[in-house]
């Protein structure tokens, strides 16, 4: 405990006001993730090709007006595209909430979607503004293990409310959500609207032609390839391969998989802080090693289960692997993040953090569908042949981008020599001034 009010202490305090709130505004987002399909399908008897179809277009809008809000985050400031990707997210849940035609629930995920594309940039920038050097690291680290937390509590009091026989349990939940959406906005309005990322203006570090500039550098190039392996064989399988693997190859019920997403968030939620501690002043590079060599064990584990078939070996096996995945998770959600902004300048953090979502995004749509092509035709085992696959990939990939980083962005403080030819540079670290 005394690491966690050390690390309060040490927040300026917007980073306090930024961070207080996390848990709380996530919590309506976790009473409809694990049950918008089934809304859909039903409550709302669209067919469930249709509904996947659907559900696609949140992701496919983030990705699409990620590049875009980056570029409006350097030229406007992250606070105001924030506050329009909330109003957006409260209009597409309140219009989800009463949608009985797919044309309706369409536009409505897809104002959700413009919340998913341009809120990870926006925040992660705003994040970068106000924590500053080894705090940074940390504070993307609890950040993570908060909003699990929330998603995680909103997830489970929505199990037990929702109910398929009566609409209005859904509508509930889905006006919960929107309204959740008020607290971040609140803070944006009141305690934080002093906040400035800084802007570029025309002629000096443009917009315009940026992405081009930013992704000529091979730290970034590298660093963008290891984190789209990363969700394709991470994020991308939790709504999708996983669960499948687990009903048709290891032959559990619904609710191990339901226990199974309880432990990932518990596990995450009391190992987050420790494992920060153990990364605060150590290569990134190596944590995503560690990492690596996790996740690979956690999916050979989720691929014995399927020897054991319908049993409680297989059950125990199913949790195992969500807890040692959460596990890998808690060195993935620090260190990413804090490379992209450790090599950007305040004049370009929403594109570098645009770039970091673009790459999320990709996994995420990707992975589903390569889960959904090899389980249905039955290959269990390349299924976990290719996720082990990737998770060596993840290896490779990082001692690579060890030889092209700064020793700044990778976490550590004596000077590394960077191979010739490599123009990425360190972050500006200038101190803003607490604005609260």
């Amino acid at each position: 405990m005394s690491g966690i009010a050390e690390f309060w202490r040490a927040l300026p305090t917007a980073g306090r006001w930024l961070l207080s709130t996390v848990a709380i505004s996530t919590f309506g987002r976790g009473l409809t993730l694990p049950f918008t399909i089934i809304y859909l399908h039903e409550v709302r008897g669209f067919d469930l090709g249709l509904s996947g179809a659907l559900m696609s277009l949140i992701a496919l809008t983030g990705l699409i007006v990620t590049g875009p809000g980056g570029t409006l985050i350097d030229r406007y400031g992250a606070r105001i595209v924030l506050l329009v990707g909330l109003t957006s997210m409260i209009a597409g849940c309140t219009l989800l909430a009463f949608s009985t035609d797919p044309a309706v629930a369409a536009v409505a995920l897809v104002l959700i979607g413009v919340n998913f594309g341009v809120s990870w940039p926006g925040i992660n920038a705003l994040i970068a503004t106000v924590v500053q050097g080894d705090l940074r690291q940390q504070y993307f680290g609890v950040n993570f293990a908060l909003v699990n937390l929330g998603i995680g509590v909103g997830g489970i009091v929505g199990g037990f409310f929702v109910d398929v026989q009566n609409p209005d349990t859904f509508v509930t939940i889905f006006l919960i959500d929107a309204a959740s959406s008020l607290i971040p906005m609140a803070l944006l309005l009141g305690p934080l609207r002093r906040i400035r990322t800084q802007t570029a203006p025309d002629g000096d570090d443009a917009p315009s032609g940026g992405y081009r500039e930013i992704l000529r550098q091979p730290a970034i190039r590298w660093l963008t390839l290891l984190t789209f392996v990363a969700v394709f064989i991470g994020y991308g399988q939790m709504e999708a391969g996983f669960p499948a693997f687990a009903r048709q190859v290891s032959g559990v019920s619904t609710q191990v998989i339901g226990f199974a997403f309880a432990v990932n968030t518990a596990v995450i939620v009391f190992l987050q802080f420790a494992v920060l501690k153990r990364l605060t002043g150590r290569r990134r590079t190596r944590a995503m090693q560690v990492m690596a060599a996790v996740w690979a064990g956690s999916w050979l584990v989720l691929g014995a289960t399927g020897l054991l078939p319908d049993s409680l070996a297989a059950a125990i096996g199913v949790l195992a692997f969500m807890g040692i995945f959460a596990f890998g998770e808690t060195l993935l959600q620090p260190t990413v993040p804090a490379m992209y902004n450790d090599l950007a300048t305040d004049r370009t953090r929403g594109r570098y953090n645009a770039v970091n979502s673009a790459a999320f995004q990709g996994g995420a749509i990707t992975g589903p569908v390569a889960a959904g092509l090899l389980l249905d035709a039955d290959l269990g085992g390349w299924y976990i042949a290719l996720m082990v696959a990737g998770c060596v990939g993840i290896g490779v990939l990082a001692a690579v981008l060890e030889r092209r980083i700064p020793a700044s962005a990778n976490g550590v403080t004596e000077v590394e020599p960077v191979e010739a030819g490599e123009p990425a540079r360190p972050a500006e670290r200038r101190k803003p001034a607490d604005p609260a």
